[in-house]
């Protein structure tokens, strides 16, 4: 199982990043689980020096570009070279600033080229009776995914966050059944995009409204591989419970 913690812009001082931190690598040594931090990036080598913990880093996003006279751009060289391992790419809050399919690939290709794993997230903006969001969400993964070689398509990660779900309370959340619907519908598209078999190996993870009080029944029987939370991720008293109800 597989948790990403996406920081976004709540955690801003280093104290608070580093009690973070702590929190999450002792929940990583209690669960065995896999937890990924994705901090915002000016605090991400301060946490990275001399890690020694099981606990990874993700970029919350990367630059399209590989550098130059690009100023405010950090590009996936950077990132990588600040510890990180893994890299968000196409979240729904960059994806309404600007991030177009081509750009998500464009970021995927700069992130894979430096051995950062590419985390792509996809997601409907609201559900319809005729089922277009399942075209949308589709669409969404081909156009991220077909400029990529095949070899490469196997080692994405896919987050799948319903934009009507994100930032909302646990009951509002998707329901389990509905997830496990999802969950299949997306590793049939990857089944399509990716070689051989390698889809039934591809993680796929579940990011909105995500808490304590519904993450076990969600993780029971969608057939997801973890979680990508959010907000209830910085809190160092709650975020290790959340961990801990995977077990």
């Amino acid at each position: 199982m597989l948790v990403i913690a996406n920081w976004k812009a709540y955690v801003e001082d280093a104290r608070k990043a580093l009690l973070l931190f702590a929190a999450s690598k002792r929940a990583a040594r209690a669960t065995g689980i896999s937890i990924v931090l994705a901090p915002p990036a000016p605090l991400l080598g301060i946490l990275s020096r001399n890690n020694r913990s099981t606990v990874a880093f993700c970029a919350q996003d990367v630059s399209a570009t590989t550098g130059g006279p690009e100023t405010g751009e950090a590009t996936a060289a950077a990132y990588a070279a600040a510890g990180a391992t893994y890299a968000l790419a196409g979240h729904s809050e960059r994806r309404t600033r600007g991030d177009t399919d081509q750009i998500v690939s464009e970021k995927i290709t700069r992130a894979l080229a430096h051995g950062l794993t590419p985390v792509l997230c996809v997601g409907e903006r609201e559900r319809d009776g005729e089922g277009r969001y399942l075209a949308y969400l589709r669409e969404e993964l081909t156009e991220a995914l077909k400029p990529l070689a095949p070899k490469e398509r196997a080692n994405i990660v896919v987050a799948y966050e319903p934009l009507w779900a994100i930032g909302k309370d646990a009951s509002l959340s998707i329901e389990p059944n509905d997830l496990a619907e999802m969950t299949l519908y997306i590793r049939k598209v990857l089944a399509e995009l990716l070689p051989g078999k390698s889809s039934s190996r591809s993680r796929i993870l579940y990011g909105g409204s995500v808490e304590s009080g519904n993450i076990r029944a969600l993780a029971a029987s969608s057939g997801v591989d973890g979680f990508l939370i959010g907000h209830a991720s910085v809190d160092p008293l709650n975020f290790p419970q959340i961990v801990k109800r995977l077990i």
